[in-house]
């Protein structure tokens, strides 16, 4: 039930209950001295009615016996009850002759009777001579225990008084002072929901202040990320256009040259050729036809090396654009040792998974470069049952514990493993043991290799 309240509700019951533990305790100690109280107020007036009836037997000790009785009753019964006692008249053979009468004073009321245990004090009875009557003294304390309990009803009405308004003054103070948290909280929400404009005041209370100071940073930071990521985005997929219509560029040139130059190059090269089987005895035809057949070869293989070249389709295309790509690096970073295994004598490979492998040794060595600072970085690349496998591994400091491996660390990777999935593959990232980054690729065979030009 507690959880269902509000925070204002229970920080009020929290002070009320402070409150009503502190009244507990006063109560305990209002009612020590009020039993003090009260047995020195019964106990100061049966000492006076005790002297008074001595003073009174040494007055009436010369009368004799047998009317002494009527003597003694003659004073008594007028007085009724002698302050706090109640008073018995005994004859000598013990039949009671007198008793006080009840109290007039709140006459008829008794109090709870764990309350009168509590206040009721121990008396001892006070027995005075005279002749042969026995004048008894029993203290009675019940008036004035009636007179605390009254006492403590009126109280307990105030102090409930006083923790009901105590109560609602604090929950009215706390919802004056925490006010400021609702706008925290619908700004939180507004944040939460995509405003990250959301701003808030600073407010007057020094920990809130500090609060709107720490959101308003916090905003202005996670707005700027938002940006560059938004940034970062577009320029990720206008690289991406970028990179699909050159490839589209590329393969429609390389089906023109295929086409159109290849074929006519064939075509020059079979009739240099029949030339020269026919002009054997004709050496002025039969020379420049060999030089046609020459050079129509080498523009040929001219021709193959710029369609591989435009569309690396094969193993030997993409170690080609590797080695390059592996070369450059390590002059850029003498500082960082690269270790290279390439094993790829037998894949074939579609232009699609090439590409991919290139951009992703690619975006992991810029990778390591900025943000690894490893001193080592080993490529594994090549075929195991049944898939191409790349691992890059370095000896860095991972993702630095900016983010999970799982999420990559940057959104180059991001786009890389987007790639990777749209042709069936998987990448995964993760931090070994022994420390460091590993990137590790698993993509399927694609079998579309271009022809070659003949």
């Amino acid at each position: 039930m507690m959880r269902r309240l509000s925070l204002h509700t229970r920080v009020g019951l929290v002070f009320t209950g402070l409150a009503a533990s502190l009244l507990l305790v006063l109560a305990a100690l209002w009612s020590h001295g009020a039993r003090n109280a009260t047995h020195e107020e019964v106990e100061a007036a049966s000492r006076v009615a005790e002297q008074w009836l001595r003073a009174m037997a040494g007055e009436m000790r010369q009368l004799p016996p047998a009317v002494l009785p009527e003597r003694v009753l003659g004073v008594v019964k007028p007085l009724g009850r002698i302050r706090a006692n109640e008073l018995e008249v005994i004859a000598a053979d013990g039949r009671l002759l007198y008793r006080s009468p009840a109290p007039t004073y709140k006459a008829g009321r008794q109090v709870p009777a764990w309350f009168a245990g509590l206040l009721t004090p121990e008396f001892e009875a006070r027995r005075v001579a005279l002749g042969e009557l026995q004048l008894v003294l029993h203290p009675d304390a019940s008036r004035s225990v009636i007179d605390a309990w009254d006492d403590l009803q009126r109280m307990a009405a105030w102090a409930v008084l006083l923790l009901v308004g105590l109560f609602l003054i604090s929950r009215y103070a706390l919802d004056r002072a925490l006010r400021p948290l609702a706008q925290v909280m619908q700004a939180l929400e507004r944040t939460g929901s995509g405003r990250f404009d959301t701003r808030l005041p600073v407010f007057a209370t020094p920990e809130l202040g500090r609060l709107s100071r720490a959101f308003n940073g916090m905003a202005d930071r996670l707005n700027a990320a938002v940006n560059d990521n938004v940034r970062l985005e577009t320029e990720h997929e206008v690289a991406e256009q970028m990179q699909g219509r050159l490839q589209q560029e590329r393969q429609l040139i390389a089906r023109e040259l295929h086409d159109e130059l290849a074929q006519g190059i064939t075509a020059v090269r079979a009739l240099a050729g029949a030339i020269v089987q026919r002009s054997s005895d004709q050496p002025g035809l039969k020379l420049p036809a060999e030089s046609i057949v020459a050079v129509t070869g080498e523009m040929q293989q001219g021709v193959r090396h710029i369609l591989q070249r435009l569309r690396p389709a094969s193993a030997a295309g993409l170690e080609a654009g590797l080695e390059r790509l592996l070369v450059a690096w390590r002059m850029q970073h003498e500082s960082i040792e690269l270790r290279a295994t390439i094993e790829l004598e037998h894949a074939r490979l579609s232009d699609a998974v090439a590409q991919t492998l290139i951009r992703i040794v690619q975006e992991g060595l810029t990778n390591v470069a900025r943000h690894a600072a490893a001193s080592q970085v080993e490529l594994l690349l090549g075929e195991a049952a049944g898939q191409i496998r790349l691992l890059l591994s370095d000896n860095g400091r991972g993702c630095d514990g900016r983010r999970s491996p799982q999420a990559g660390c940057g959104f180059g990777l991001a786009g890389m493993a987007e790639r990777i999935a749209e042709l069936g593959g998987v990448l995964t990232m993760a931090r070994p043991a022994a420390g460091g980054f590993c990137l590790q690729v698993c993509l399927p065979h694609h079998h579309e290799i271009m022809e070659e030009a003949s």
